[in-house]
């Protein structure tokens, strides 16, 4: 076992639809010193994906629809808000006065459909918020060769967001886009050391990095939306984000 170490990638520059995110992450490694190792991996906040693939909506533009003012009479939110909520998922899985559950086209969990204001920067007579990446497992790809262009090593890249978890307080980041990386290690078949066999024994590798990262990156006004995590070695085969997102067949709770 290796030791396993964060370093924080600030950046002072906003980010906007179209910049080349190889590039600004390279300011901001060199920045700090950091020359990237293979085998490095590359946690990147959701928030700088979705503003550089152009994910921000005004929502002046915004038409509610019936659907859209009867749950938002419900939960108390803006229909704007929740026209956009409804058109990134495929399903309400609760609705109640401040609080609406989805689940987003890609298959997550989660309050809003991830739909946010929060380091959104204000444009005159425009209130803007951000949606998810299209497919987040692709960002996670492009950025990997955009990188490997630049810098001639394999890194490993998360898309990280924060989420709430049912029966716990808080939020924490979780991968929901990932490439170069094995995002779910499955340990069934194995032995524990007592050489008892592993029968449901499932790591969440790619959200225990994306966390890992958090740590450091934050979620208020740091200025801090990315993270290189070095010593992490793992044989387990690579799996997209994709892959940590539980069946709906599955579902414990529904």
């Amino acid at each position: 076992m290796l030791p396993m170490t964060v370093y924080p990638l600030p950046s002072a520059q906003e980010i906007l639809p179209g910049n080349d995110l190889g590039a600004v992450l390279q300011a901001s490694l060199e920045g700090q010193g950091i020359a990237p190792q293979q085998g490095d991996i590359l946690v990147v906040a959701q928030k700088i994906v979705s503003k550089s693939e152009g994910r921000v909506v005004d929502l002046n533009s915004v038409v509610p629809s019936p659907e859209a003012e009867a749950l938002a009479a419900l939960t108390l939110k803006d229909p704007r808000m929740v026209e956009l909520v409804l058109a990134e998922s495929s399903d309400v899985v609760r609705a109640v006065p401040n609080v609406l559950i989805v689940r987003h086209r890609n298959g997550y969990v989660m309050a809003n459909a991830g739909i946010d204001r929060s380091n959104v920067p204000a444009r005159e007579g425009q209130e803007l918020v951000l949606l998810l990446p299209v497919d987040p497992d692709n960002s996670a790809l492009l950025l990997r060769r955009r990188l490997a262009e630049i810098y001639g090593v394999e890194l490993g890249v998360v898309v990280a967001d924060s989420f709430g978890r049912p029966w716990r307080m808080g939020v924490t980041h979780v991968a929901i886009g990932a490439a170069g990386i094995p995002s779910l290690v499955d340990l069934r078949g194995r032995n524990d050391r007592e050489g008892r066999l592993l029968e449901v024994s499932q790591v969440a590798f790619g959200d225990s990095v994306a966390t890992a990262a958090g740590l450091v990156m934050g979620e208020a006004e740091e200025g801090c939306p990315a993270a290189l995590v070095r010593g992490l070695k793992s044989t387990a085969p690579e799996l997209p984000a994709r892959g940590l997102v539980r069946p709906q067949a599955e579902d414990l709770f529904r």
